[in-house]
């Protein structure tokens, strides 16, 4: 289990330069959801693994408030937000 919770985190390496140099705002935004999913995931393997359902109820509530932000995010750029 370790192993694919080691995977999943070293899959995080190029989604978080993407996160930090993105192209576009759209193009961190597209980061911030793929990190926050592979976060969700992790979580999950560590309930999993420990047995612990907490775990479970932290990555359901982590999920819910990482949605909504990126709702939040999008519309602002959507509206003309985020110009450099």
């Amino acid at each position: 289990m370790e192993i694919v919770e080691t995977l999943v985190l070293c899959s995080l390496v190029p989604v978080l330069y993407l996160l930090w140099r993105g192209p576009t705002a759209w193009d961190r935004l597209l980061a911030y959801n793929t990190a926050s999913n592979r976060i969700v995931i992790v979580v999950c393997l560590v309930a999993v693994a420990t047995r612990e359902t907490i775990y479970l109820d932290v990555a359901i509530g982590y999920a819910a408030l990482s949605f909504l932000g990126v709702v939040i995010i999008s519309r602002f750029l959507e509206r003309g937000g985020g110009h450099r």
